[in-house]
């Protein structure tokens, strides 16, 4: 059975690998993220991130020697569309949010989108999954919400504002999570374009938007007067996260969805908690067997994903 699965994780199920790879990425950029999130405002440091993968995947795809692909008008809006929804509002979003709930509870509402992502691919794309893929699907939401709303001192403002703020732009970037994921996944089944491209077309759409909305902000006048533009180190530790969640996390995303159903995808990317985990001990933190619990669940979920496709 052993290499039956190794096979098969080792051919078929490449865009799994992909999707695991992306989510033990994020986490590692979303601790950076935590850290400099208190020198930098949510929007500019997506717009930060966004503008530096950039720069990597231009240069990624000239090495390549990738050209621009041909494509129609209505996957090139569908990605363009998928960019701005996921990333470009996403990702403010979510950065907004762990300002106000801290990362814990942000995480534990981001599990609400591979159950979005996959109801609306069940309706919208025809994706049909079985009984064993929904047991793990829900096995491994089971094992990474086990884990993000373990009881954790909080270092954030728990005020009745800030609380409801904080939810609604959990659940802001919740939405948008899964509805870039769809919108993406269809552009992936009426073309044929590479990840790559994908991703950059994405993120370009996304720092676009970013843009209208730095110039819309009242602090638009006060961009430039923020001290972390005279900070080297949280420039590149911003840049670090960038090269790590950004251009590796979206490629990497990009080339799940294209090659795996919509709905595995986004749980599997969905399990960047769990590689907290390990981080958290090599930081010094304690960890409860009840985090240890849960990601021996959600490895059990995933092994379901992984076997029974």
């Amino acid at each position: 059975m052993f290499n039956n699965f190794l096979s098969f994780a080792l051919t078929d199920g490449k865009g799994e690998v992909a999707a695991l790879s992306a989510a033990c990425l994020w986490a590692v950029a979303s601790v950076v993220y935590g850290i400099v999130g208190q020198r930098i405002p949510p929007l500019h440091l997506n717009l930060i991130k966004g503008i530096v993968a950039i720069a990597l995947l231009l240069f990624t795809i000239s090495l390549s020697g990738e050209f621009f692909p041909n494509l129609a008008p209505l996957p090139l809006s569908l990605l363009l569309l998928s960019g701005a929804v996921g990333i470009g509002l996403g990702d403010t979003a979510f950065l907004a949010a762990i300002n106000y709930l801290g990362a814990r509870r942000v995480l534990l509402i981001g599990t609400l989108a591979p159950p979005m992502t996959a109801i609306a691919a069940t309706i919208l794309l025809q994706e049909q999954l079985n009984v064993s893929a929904w047991c793990g699907i829900l096995l491994t939401i089971l094992g990474v919400a086990w884990v993000v709303t373990e009881r954790v001192p909080s270092t954030s403002d728990s005020s009745t504002t800030h609380l409801w703020r904080g939810i609604s732009y959990g659940l802001l970037a919740a939405i948008t999570n899964a509805a870039g994921t769809v919108i993406s996944r269809v552009a992936f089944t009426t073309a044929n374009i590479s990840p790559l491209w994908a991703a950059l077309l994405r993120l370009s759409a996304a720092v676009l938007v970013i843009l209208v909305l730095v110039s819309f902000s009242q602090h638009r006048d006060r961009t430039l007067s923020y001290p972390y533009w005279r900070s080297q180190r949280v420039i590149l530790a911003s840049c670090f996260a960038a090269f790590c969640g950004t251009y590796l996390g979206i490629w990497l995303q990009q080339t799940a969805i294209k090659l795996t159903p919509v709905g595995i995808a986004s749980t599997l990317i969905q399990t960047s908690p769990l590689f907290v985990i390990p981080i958290a001990i090599y930081m010094g933190e304690k960890v409860s067997w009840r985090a240890i619990a849960g990601v021996i669940i959600a490895i059990a979920g995933i092994g379901l994903l992984f076997y029974f496709k």
